[in-house]
This record gives C-alpha cells, structure tokens and sequence, in this order.
C-alpha cells in the first residue's frame, strides 16, 4: 500500500526521486499518467495493466470510454527507476501537474500522486472541509 505524504524536489533535468519506501514496490516498472486535479499518477505496472484492461473492455460505441482509454493509453509513460530512485517525467507530465522544483508525492493506497507544492497546497485547503464532513453517499460504505 502507498500511504504518506513526501516533499522530494524536481531536478534540473526533470528527474523526481521517489520515496525510499515505496521503490521495492515499483521496482517491477512504473507507470506515469495524467490523473485528476492536475496532478500525475504512478502505478506499479502489473496494476496499471489491470486498470488499462479494464477500461479496454469498456463498450468502444460509448464515447466517453473511448475518450477515457484514449487520454489514459496517450499520457501515459512506463519508467524504471534509476539506482537513485529517480524517475524522469516528461515535459507533457511536467507541464500538465504544472511542476515546479517542489513537489509533494502523496501515496493513494493503490498508486502515487505527484503535485506541485503549491498545487497540493490549495486543494487541501480548498478540501479539507469536505474530508472533516464526509459522509456522503458515495462514502456510505467507508465512513
């Protein structure tokens, strides 16, 4: 599981060093995607896979899977890191995620995300209301 939040820095070359704890993890591969919020995703990628099957099989006359499967295939990039634990992003991821030299890195139980600090910053700010109240229907089986 990929729990904690991290705050490495983006060097000059694009070059992100991933958390100490998580490397084993991702050290069959990663994958790198565009995710919500402007932020990047990073699966291991036996668990990409899973998840690029199953919305393969999404029903290809419905126009939303088909532009779902698209952006997920064409933003993403398969990494390996290197013996320092850094994984090169991108200009397109560094430019979607908008990324400065501070970043954040936020484990998601199943995969990372990477945020600009300043980005991470403002949705838990703008956020941290909503997690305090949860109790929607959407969260009826968690909380």
């Amino acid at each position: 599981m990929f729990l904690g939040t991290f705050t490495p820095k983006l060097d000059d070359k694009g070059r992100l060093t991933l958390p100490a704890k998580f490397r084993e993890e991702l050290s069959g591969g990663l994958m790198i995607t565009k995710s919500q919020d402007h932020s990047l995703a990073v699966y291991p990628r036996d668990e990409f896979v899973k998840l690029a099957r199953k919305a393969a099989a999404a029903p290809r006359n419905d126009p939303a899977a088909r532009a779902y499967v698209r952006a997920l295939a064409a933003g993403t990039d398969e990494q390996h890191a290197d013996a320092q634990g850094r994984i090169t992003l991108s200009a397109d991821h560094r430019r979607y995620a908008n990324l400065s030299k501070e970043c954040v890195v936020t484990g998601s139980v199943d995969y990372l995300e990477i945020w600009d600090l300043a980005a991470w910053e403002r949705y838990l700010g703008d956020n941290e209301e909503d997690y305090s109240q949860a109790n929607g229907e959407s969260l009826s089986e968690i909380v």
